[in-house]
C-alpha cells in the first residue's frame, strides 16, 4: 500500500463566519492516515512516515471492523486521568519492541476519526465533505470498538469559538472546513486557528548570539509551590534594535544561580557551541508571553513576547498559571 498524503490547514488568525463551513476540533495528537486491504493493515503520519508498528493494539482494531477495505483520517489520541497527553504519544516512539508493548498495556491509544476516504471499493476522495460526513457516521454507527471515535462537528461558529475558550490543553485548536468541497490530498484546502494562550513569566536567563554580542533569546521560569524556579521555555524572534537594549538590560543583570529548580540544557563537554550556553540572571524581570501548548510542565514550542509586565512581582508569576487539559469525561461534557 502506498502512503496517502492528508489535505493540510493554513493557519489563520480567525475562523471564518461566512455560512458553508463546518468546525472540528483539532486535537493534540499524531495525525494519522489508517488503510485496511484484507488482513493488511498500515497507520502513516502527515510526514507519510509509518506508524503502526508503535501502535499495534490500534491496529488489530482497525483489523476487527468491517468492512475489509477503507481508508480513515483521524488523529491519534492517548487519554490519562489528567487529560490527553502528547507526552505519551512520543514516548511510545521507541525502538524496543518490549517497550512498546508495556505502554500499550498502561496507556491504550485511541483513534479519533474525522473523514472517511474509502469504502470498500469506492473511492469518497472526489465527493463533498458533507457527503463524506454523513457515510462516516453511518459506517461509524456500526462499528462496536471503545478505542474508535468520532470527532465532534459543528456549523455553528460559535461552538467552536467556545470549544477554544474552554477546552484548556486538551485541544490544539480548531480546523474549519467547507462542506462542500472534496478531499484534496496534499494541499492546504483547510484553515486552523491555533490555541493560544499567555503567561507572566520570569526571565531567569538568556542566551547569546552565535557572535556573543548580544542577545539571542530570553529564559522563561515559573515557580513552583516549593518556591522553586523553573526553567519553563524561551522567548526569540526580536529585531536586531531590540536586542542590543536588552543585551545592556540584561548584562547587568547576570548573576548565579538564574533557575533554581529545573535548568536548561547544558551544553556538551564536546561542542561549546554558545547557542546552547546560557547565562543566569537575578529574577527581577517579568514578561507576559504567548504560548499555544504544554508539555511537561514546558511550553512545547517558543513563546512571543506580549509586554513588560513591571507591576508584577516576580514570585507572582506561578506554575499554576499554565491551564491544565481537562479530564476525558469533562472534554466529553463540553463537546456535546
Amino acid at each position: 500500500m502506498t502512503a496517502l498524503a492528508p489535505m493540510e490547514a493554513l493557519l489563520v488568525e480567525q475562523l471564518p463566519g461566512e455560512p458553508g463551513w463546518q468546525y472540528e476540533p483539532k486535537w493534540d495528537g499524531f495525525r494519522c492516515i489508517a488503510v485496511r486491504d484484507g488482513e493488511q493493515v498500515e497507520m502513516w503520519s502527515k510526514s507519510g512516515k509509518p506508524l503502526g508498528r508503535y501502535f499495534p493494539e490500534v491496529v488489530a482494531m482497525l483489523r476487527r471492523l468491517k468492512p475489509e477495505r477503507f481508508t480513515l483520517d483521524g488523529e491519534l489520541i492517548i487519554e490519562t486521568p489528567g487529560g490527553l497527553s502528547f507526552d505519551a504519544l512520543q514516548m511510545r516512539l521507541h525502538p524496543a519492541e518490549s517497550r512498546i508493548r508495556k505502554l500499550v498495556a498502561e496507556t491504550p491509544a485511541q483513534l479519533m476519526l474525522f473523514d472517511l476516504l474509502r469504502l470498500g471499493a469506492e473511492d469518497l476522495t472526489d465527493r463533498a465533505l458533507a457527503d463524506r460526513r454523513a457515510a462516516l457516521e453511518k459506517w461509524f454507527a456500526d462499528q462496536d470498538e471503545p478505542a474508535l471515535l468520532l470527532s465532534p462537528t459543528s456549523t455553528d461558529r460559535a461552538a467552536a469559538l467556545a470549544w477554544l475558550e474552554r477546552s484548556g490543553g486538551a485541544l490544539d485548536g480548531v480546523i474549519a472546513k467547507r462542506t462542500g468541497e472534496p478531499y484534496h490530498c496534499g494541499e492546504r484546502a483547510m484553515v486552523k486557528v491555533k490555541q493560544h494562550r499567555t503567561a507572566d513569566c520570569v526571565v531567569g536567563g538568556f542566551r547569546y548570539d552565535k557572535a556573543g554580542k548580544h542577545m539571542a533569546s530570553l529564559l522563561l521560569g515559573l515557580y513552583d509551590d516549593e518556591g522553586k524556579l523553573n526553567h519553563v521555555g524561551f522567548c526569540s524572534s526580536f529585531s536586531a534594535v531590540e536586542k542590543r537594549a536588552w543585551t545592556l538590560e540584561l548584562e547587568a543583570l547576570v548573576e548565579p544561580p538564574g533557575f533554581t529548580g529545573s535548568r536548561p540544557d547544558k551544553p556538551s563537554r564536546w561542542a561549546r557551541d554558545r547557542e546552547t550556553e546560557w547565562q543566569p540572571l537575578r529574577p527581577e524581570i517579568v514578561v507576559e508571553v504567548l504560548y499555544d501548548q504544554v508539555t511537561s510542565r514546558r511550553f512545547r514550542h517558543g513563546t512571543r513576547l506580549l509586554r513588560r509586565r513591571p507591576d508584577k512581582a516576580p514570585a507572582q508569576c506561578r506554575t499554576e498559571q499554565l491551564r491544565h487539559p481537562l479530564t476525558p469525561a469533562e472534554l466529553k461534557q463540553l463537546l456535546r
